[in-house]
């Protein structure tokens, strides 16, 4: 068994299709560790949906994104509405052992570096960690020109709505 330390720097680059079973790999990380904060058991078949995993690499309007340290895989992140009227950071996801090490912080300021213009980004209000991540994103690459509201969940109305953070970076 092999560990590698975690820095706060990562390799962020578009994911390839080569990089899919990766992806979906830690796809079912993302989604055990969203049903905290957003329900749902996996399927018979022990996965989850992944309607928005099959968007980031088979939709235009939408890019992938995998992160890594050194060689190991350490999360991704889900962009779309490229041609919109504002990028959505539609899925983000670090693993365990390389949070609060400042690897989130750097990846997701290097995705929307990619992306110039208008952001919108969602989370839980009951999951506090993300709460305190995307203020602080907000923050740093916007200052004080951001906004935050809650909307309701399309099609769900028996869960509370999202917070939604924006902003414009140039």
């Amino acid at each position: 068994m092999t560990t590698s330390h975690v820095t706060s720097h990562a390799d962020v680059r578009p994911a390839t299709a080569a990089d899919r079973p990766t992806i979906e790999r830690l796809w079912l990380m993302f989604r055990h560790d969203m049903a905290d904060f957003q329900g749902g058991l996996p399927s018979p078949g022990a996965t989850y949906h992944s309607d928005r995993l099959r968007a980031a690499f088979e939709d235009d309007g939408w890019a992938p994104y995998l992160f890594t340290s050194g060689e190991s895989p350490v999360g991704f992140a889900f962009v779309r509405a490229l041609s919109g009227p504002a990028r959505v950071l539609n899925s983000f996801f670090v693993v365990r052992g390389a949070r609060r090490s400042g690897l989130g912080l750097t990846a997701v300021r290097e995705v929307i570096a990619r992306h110039p213009g208008p952001w919108e980004i969602a989370f839980q209000d009951s999951n506090t960690a993300a709460v305190a991540f995307w203020r602080r994103v907000a923050t740093e690459v916007a200052g004080a020109a951001w906004t935050e509201e809650r909307r309701s969940v399309p099609h769900r109305p028996d869960v509370p709505p999202d917070v939604w953070i924006s902003f414009t970076t140039a």
